[in-house]
């Protein structure tokens, strides 16, 4: 996971291309700011008339001027309930698309990245950046430009105002502003650390939990409940001591702008007070004065309590382009052409191989030639590279060095789409989508016919289990096709394949974790779908290949031994070896 910091004015350069498409909503959404504003600084100046036509000059404030100085300020009140009703609903709502599009940003990212960004990656801190962290989007992309923007007006402005009425006075007053921010500012960037290592630990939280249910049986088999519960409170009382801290940054923040509050109004009564009595200020100027300041302190205040949200939103930011800024290794090369037709022809040349964030070694210079249509079975000690052999060929890893080649084309030189569209694979682990047994099916090939999918359910052996389910092909599989037996599970993504008709077929243990009668239904339909195909088998069931065409036995020294069942029990070497002891287990 890429942990990266950055300084607020990049998230903030990186984050404004969000806004493009909804600049137009953005100028408007500013533009009715602006009015509510306006409406805000005009009540001071409308008191200050009275007030000063009422002490210096009653004879000429009659009850005509007082009804239009009222009916204009009840036409700016429309005019502000109009404007506020648009920023409140139109002005989130952009907000709300930007979070969309930022979250629809990163789950495409996600699907380009490599095997080697989740192996070090969890799903939970995953699962927060796209979710939770993105909430906080919503607002800041709405409330962060019109805040500043009216901040902006009204200081500038109630300055202007107040500078005219009496400078002296005025300046006392700003002189606060800087010694403020300089006071805050420190707070607020420990508020966004704190803001972020909240995030960080809900993400871990939300790992825990997903860890723990995902493998509630192993729990209850090994009764570990209190043993997760220790676990999980210890996660939980990190997230408190980080709230706790977060609190008290928020609870100094939040009594420093106080404490500024007051020295400024303490400022406006003692100076206003004793330039009304030196006759240097007007009493209707002082209500001026003290309306305008009352604006401007509060404008103040909302900015510096708006940090809170400003820093959740560039807290959420940041941990979105953690996602988008993590490498993509796996991609299409510029020149990378669409693979239209393969025969199946694979060739390894001098293959090299190091995982590229351990840097471990699997093999070297490993060389191998598979025929069109020939089924090659893999064997071997754990830890010797047979999976990884296989997942070179998709390009789920790149090698380190050498190429490997289908029908004489190197696959970095075919698109990932084409190239895994004519690649079936078959997994020891079945993962099923949350959904029906039809949707997983026709996840092989979603344009299929309803009939296309029964039909490759029934070469896989699948119809007569499934048409005996409730629902049939509309029965919900549950999580990770929870509610099926794991020769059901396999034969379905058996099905899947038997959709996708690919012509190169890999089958990683797929019949290791079945029981005998199960292993033999699914035997038949892998024998069944790899007919015609160039097809890999890794399986440590040495019944289940020893009528491959070829079987190679794969070890850290890489191909030791290769050739057909007979031929490779003639040599006595470690295929005799494994053979004879699987023959002694039995």
């Amino acid at each position: 996971m890429n942990n990266r910091q950055y300084k607020t004015s990049e998230l903030l350069k990186r984050f404004s291309p969000y806004f493009r498409p909804y600049k137009k909503i953005l100028f408007i959404d500013l533009f009715c700011a602006a009015l509510t504003t306006v409406c805000e600084l005009v009540l001071p100046l409308i008191m200050r008339y009275i007030t000063n036509e009422g002490l210096y000059n009653l004879a000429e404030l009659s009850v005509g001027t007082i009804g239009k100085l009222g009916l204009l300020y009840l036409t700016l009140r429309i005019v502000d309930c109009i404007a506020s009703y648009y920023m409140a609903n139109t002005g989130h709502v952009m907000g709300a698309k930007i979070e969309t599009d930022m979250r629809r940003s990163a789950y495409s990212h996600l699907q380009k990245l490599s095997d080697t960004y989740y192996n070090n990656t969890k799903v939970g801190q995953i699962m927060g950046r796209i979710t939770n962290d993105l909430f906080d989007v919503t607002e800041f992309a709405h409330h962060c430009p019109e805040e500043f923007f009216i901040a902006a007006i009204k200081i500038i402005t109630s300055f202007i105002v107040l500078a005219r009425i009496n400078l002296f006075l005025t300046l006392i007053i700003f002189i606060f502003v800087p010694i403020m921010i300089a006071v805050c500012m420190p707070l607020n960037f420990r508020m966004r650390s704190a803001f972020s290592r909240q995030r960080n630990q809900i993400g871990e939280l939300n790992a825990r939990i997903e860890d723990s249910l995902l493998g509630q049986r192993v729990v209850k088999a090994f009764t570990g409940e209190d043993a997760e519960n220790e676990k999980f409170a210890k996660d939980n009382e990190d997230f408190l001591l980080i709230k706790k801290k977060m609190y008290r940054y928020m609870a100094t923040f939040q009594t420093s702008t106080r404490m500024f509050d007051g020295i400024m109004y303490l400022a406006v009564v003692v100076a206003g007070g004793i330039f009304l009595v030196k006759g240097l200020i007007a009493a209707g100027d002082l209500v001026a004065y003290m309306l305008y300041v009352t604006t401007m302190i509060a404008t103040i205040r909302r900015i510096i309590e708006f940090a809170e949200q400003f820093q959740r939103g560039m807290t959420g930011i940041e941990r979105f382009l953690q996602i988008m800024d993590a490498d993509i290794e796996i991609f299409d090369e510029p020149d990378a052409k669409a693979m239209t037709y393969t025969s199946g022809n694979i060739v390894f040349e001098n293959v090299s191989f190091a995982y590229p964030d351990d840097h471990n070694i699997v093999f070297n210079n490993l060389n191998l030639r598979i025929k069109s249509g020939e089924k090659v079975a893999i064997v071997g000690p754990s830890g010797g590279g047979k999976t990884t052999l296989c997942n070179l060929i998709p390009r789920f890893y790149d090698v380190t060095k050498g190429r490997i080649t289908i029908d004489g084309e190197d696959v970095k030189n075919i698109t990932l789409k084409s190239l895994r569209k004519n690649i079936g694979i078959v997994q020891q682990d079945v993962y099923l989508f949350s959904g029906t047994v039809y949707e997983n099916i026709i996840y092989g090939r979603q344009d299929a016919r309803r009939e296309e999918v029964i039909e490759a359910a029934k070469q896989a052996g699948a119809h007569d289990f499934i048409m005996g389910l409730i629902d049939g092909y509309d029965t919900y599989v549950g999580e990770r096709g929870v509610k099926l037996s794991g020769g059901q599970k396999q034969r379905i993504s058996i099905a899947r394949v038997f959709l996708k008709n690919p012509p190169i077929i890999i089958l990683d243990e797929a019949t290791a974790a079945l029981d005998n009668e199960s292993e033999f239904a699914v035997a038949q339909s892998l024998s069944r779908l790899s007919e015609g195909r160039t097809t890999l088998t890794i399986d440590h069931r040495l019944s289940s290949i020893r009528n491959s065409d070829r079987i190679l036995v794969l070890t850290e020294e890489g191909i030791v031994e290769e050739g057909n069942h007979e031929t490779l029990l003639q040599k006595r070497g470690i295929y005799y070896q494994f053979y004879t002891m699987a023959n002694e287990l039995k």
